[in-house]
């Protein structure tokens, strides 16, 4: 019994080590395939710029001369302006339909040839792809901001950790949903009005058109609960504004957590569920 299980724990360290690295292969070939797109990535950070001149005037409008709106002050709404122009394209790809168009062209068959699961290697991708785009799309209008309007800087050291982990969290939740969301073409066989009312929820519930806590607490609260949309960007952006203590912060955080174990759940169950209808249809 002893000379097995020694014989059984060293094959099992190079498969886990085996995993990583191609998990950390994924990843690389996900930045290395969207840091291709040069003139999209200028043209988009030229409108996140643009458009986020035009939301701070907005915002600020609506602080007035109070200086001050459900919390939030000057600064921290320029902040949460700036920081929520540069998670759009790290956290919210709406325009991500390559599992949908795989599945109607039957494509998604070579997908499922693969060793690594279909969940895994997408996601491996998406964290590439938000690598980039935290480079190449956050950090021009987080320069920008202080250059034009006053900004919130963090206060705290705990707040840069927290945002850290924040942002890495927002990414896999947006991947669950959007996952979700287009996986719903192996029944459908056209998933363009999911993908559809999934661009129009996540772009009002988010965070992104303004702060939910513009709204009134018995609305907001429940939506932040029961719903992973304001995990997407309204959480990350309130931890780096601190409009709440740290450990309000650490909360934000962990109800992001558990919005991303659910969601990465749920892909693995609707995943297995797609294949075993696969088998039924012949495919």
């Amino acid at each position: 019994m002893d000379s097995v299980t020694a014989t059984a724990a060293p094959s099992a360290r190079p498969n886990v080590i085996l995993l990583i690295r191609t998990f950390a292969a994924i990843v690389g070939s996900g930045f290395r395939r969207y840091s291709t797109y040069r003139q999209a990535t200028v043209a988009g950070v030229v409108t996140n710029t643009v458009f986020g001149i035009l939301r701070c005037y907005v915002l600020l409008a609506v602080a007035g001369e109070a200086g001050t709106a459900a919390g939030y002050d000057r600064a921290q709404l320029v902040t949460f302006v700036w920081a929520g122009q540069g998670l759009l394209a790290v956290v919210l790809l709406w325009r991500w339909t390559e599992l949908a168009d795989r599945i109607r062209t039957g494509e998604i068959v070579a997908d499922l040839l693969r060793p690594v699961h279909p969940v895994t290697s997408y996601l491996a991708a998406d964290l590439g792809r938000a690598g980039y785009a935290g480079l190449a799309r956050m950090v021009p209008p987080l320069l920008v901001g202080p250059l034009l309007f006053e900004v919130h800087l963090p206060a705290r050291w705990s707040t840069v950790a927290f945002f850290g982990c924040s942002v890495v969290l927002a990414v896999v939740v947006s991947f669950g949903c959007r996952y979700l969301v287009n996986a719903t073409a192996y029944w459908l066989g056209d998933a363009r009005g999911p993908l559809l009312l999934w661009t129009l929820c996540s772009a009002v519930l988010a965070g992104l058109a303004f702060p939910l806590r513009f709204l009134p607490e018995w609305l907001y609260v429940p939506l932040w609960l029961l719903t992973p949309f304001p995990s997407l960007l309204q959480a990350p952006l309130d931890v780096l504004v601190e409009r709440d203590p740290p450990a309000i912060q650490a909360g934000l955080v962990g109800v992001q957590l558990c919005w991303a174990v659910l969601l990465l759940a749920g892909c693995r169950w609707v995943q297995r569920r797609a294949e075993r209808r696969l088998v039924v249809h012949g495919g």
